[in-house]
Parts: C-alpha cells; sequence; structure tokens
C-alpha cells in the first residue's frame, strides 16, 4: 500500500522526533501492509518552515538509514503545505515539493478552525498554473465539519480531497468519523492516507481503514482510493467520481 500523508522525518515538525522515532514508525508501517510512503513535514504553518531542498535532503538520510537496517520501505519527498498568501511566491521560488515527479499534485492544508477568504484565489493560480491541489482531511476542519457543501467549491475548481485514516476508523471521535464517512458517500474526499505522526495515537491504521471501507463501500471503493493513490505518485490523471451535495435534515447533516 501507499501512504500519502506522513510525517515520519526525524526532528524537523510534529512528528518523529528522532531518528529511533523514524525507524520506528517504519517498522510499524511495513507491518501494516505499507510500502511506499510520501514524506509530508509541516511547511508555512506558521510553526515550521521545510522547503523543498532541505526535504529532499532529510528523506535521502532516512531512506538511507531503512536501506542500511533491511527495512522495505521507500520514501518519496513531499510536503503538507499550509495555504497563505506565500504559497505561491514559494512555488515560484522552487520551495515547494509536489506529490509527483511531474509536479502536478500538491498536497495542501487549511488551518483546523478555518478556511481563510484567500483561499479560493489561491487555489485558482495553482491551478492556472496547472497544478491540482490536494486539500488534506477536510473531514477535521471546523467549517466543513459545519457545512461539508463549502468543500464543494474547492471540487469545482478541480480539488481533490484527501480523508485521513484514523478520522474514518473514530480515533478522533465519532462526529469526526461520521463526517468521514458522509464525505466517502457522497464522493467529496478521493483517497485515504494515514497522516502519521508515530506509533501511538497517531500512528499507520490504513490496513483497518480500508478494511471498514470495504465492509461499507464495497471492494470497488477500495480499489478506487488505492488507484488513486498509484496514480498521484505516478503523476497520472486521476479518475473520479462525481460528488454530489449533502442534503440537511433538521440541523444535521445525512
Amino acid at each position: 500500500m501507499i501512504d500519502l500523508h506522513c510525517h515520519i522525518l526525524p526532528g524537523i515538525d510534529d512528528g518523529a522526533q528522532t531518528l529511533e522515532d523514524s525507524l520506528a514508525m517504519a517498522e510499524v508501517a511495513v507491518a501494516n501492509g505499507i510500502t511506499h510512503i510520501l514524506c509530508t513535514p509541516h511547511h508555512n504553518n506558521g510553526r515550521f518552515e521545510n522547503p523543498k531542498y532541505e526535504v529532499m535532503e532529510h528523506v535521502s538520510r532516512l531512506q538511507e538509514e531503512l536501506d542500511k537496517r533491511d527495512i522495505p520501505l521507500t520514501l518519496f519527498e513531499g510536503q503538507e503545505v499550509r495555504l497563505t498568501g506565500e504559497t505561491i511566491p514559494d512555488l515560484l521560488n522552487d520551495k515547494l515539493l509536489t506529490v509527483d515527479s511531474e509536479d502536478r499534485y500538491l498536497l495542501i492544508e487549511f488551518p483546523s478552525s478555518d478556511v481563510p477568504s484567500f483561499s479560493e484565489q489561491v487555489v485558482f493560480e495553482l491551478v492556472s498554473k496547472g497544478i491540482t491541489p490536494i486539500i488534506v482531511h477536510p473531514e477535521r476542519n471546523a467549517v466543513f465539519l459545519e457545512d461539508p457543501n463549502l468543500l464543494i467549491p474547492f471540487l469545482e475548481m478541480g480539488c481533490l480531497a484527501q480523508l485521513t485514516a484514523p478520522s474514518y476508523i473514530g480515533v478522533f471521535g465519532k462526529k469526526i468519523q461520521k463526517m468521514a464517512k458522509l464525505m466517502i458517500k457522497h464522493n467529496m474526499v478521493h483517497m485515504i492516507a494515514t497522516d502519521a505522526h508515530n506509533v501511538n495515537k497517531r500512528t499507520f491504521c490504513l490496513k483497518e481503514a480500508y478494511k471498514r471501507l470495504g465492509k461499507e463501500f464495497g471492494k470497488g471503493k477500495v480499489q478506487s482510493f488505492q488507484q488513486v493513490a498509484r496514480d498521484l505518485i505516478n503523476g497520472e490523471q486521476v479518475e473520479v467520481e462525481q460528488y454530489s451535495e449533502v442534503e440537511q435534515k433538521r440541523g444535521l447533516f445525512s
């Protein structure tokens, strides 16, 4: 399996803090059936700055450590980019890492409690430059939790969305779990990734998430999500199902 969101690089954000942490995460990932990981440290989120070439060096060093220990895990370079007014300048100054070597897909995140008013404009500029933004963990964003249909304008512009595995299996509580399922049902999310930070609460549970996905939505949905992950890492065109609006009944989304 491919994990397209992971904070496994040591000492550069709120994920693994030491090489030992990274190696422990790698062992758990492999045990979970993961063969490839996109390393996605936070970038420009107000706490952490991890520009492109620094991330590339960190990935290279960690891959060497994995190879020395015969841990069968392939790492790719990426970032989790906070969408700000600096996103386009960072792109133009070659500070951003896309998901793929073709520079077609970019992981972006909003603040957990907000979707800034400038977001649509920045997304439009990214799309106009041939980049498809992938919005990470929308099910955990307070704005989309309140009204998931507010994600639709971004989907209409061509964005993809990435669900977090722990959200779907209930690690972050029932409200977020319910929203995760709702977004899958309405084709508002197109892939699952771990967003793993450690080997404790925020760890690798991709196998469990796919098992649940198959049980609730069928094997076809599992195959679709896994194909999207492969296509993204290869920089190929992604095929997704048409999203649908969520109906609101008596103040609750269903």
